[in-house]
C-alpha cells in the first residue's frame, strides 16, 4: 500500500513538473529566438515578447532587442521579422 501511494505522489509531481516546463517553454514571456532579418538579409538573434491573445494561443507581440542593432538603443526598424516567428 505504501508503494502505491509513493508511486501516485511521484506521478502527480511529474505531471506538475511537465506542466510547469511546458508553460515556461511555450507560454507567454520573453524568449531569445533566431530569425533571418528580412531587411538586412542576415541571421539575427532577437529577444521577443510573447503574449497570450486568446486562451491557448500565444503570439509574438514585440521585438525587445536585436543582435544587428546597437544594444543601448531601442529597436527602430519596422519589425518585419515578427511575421517569421
Amino acid at each position: 500500500m505504501d508503494m502505491l501511494v509513493a508511486a501516485e505522489v511521484v506521478a502527480v509531481l511529474t505531471a506538475w513538473g511537465f506542466l510547469f516546463l511546458s508553460v515556461r517553454r511555450w507560454g507567454p514571456g520573453r524568449r531569445k529566438r533566431s530569425v533571418r532579418c528580412p531587411e538586412k538579409k542576415q541571421r539575427a538573434k532577437v529577444l521577443v515578447e510573447h503574449r497570450e491573445g486568446d486562451y491557448g494561443s500565444v503570439y509574438a507581440a514585440d521585438v525587445i532587442a536585436c543582435s544587428l542593432l546597437p544594444k543601448e538603443k531601442p529597436v527602430t526598424c519596422e519589425k518585419k521579422c515578427l511575421d517569421r516567428l
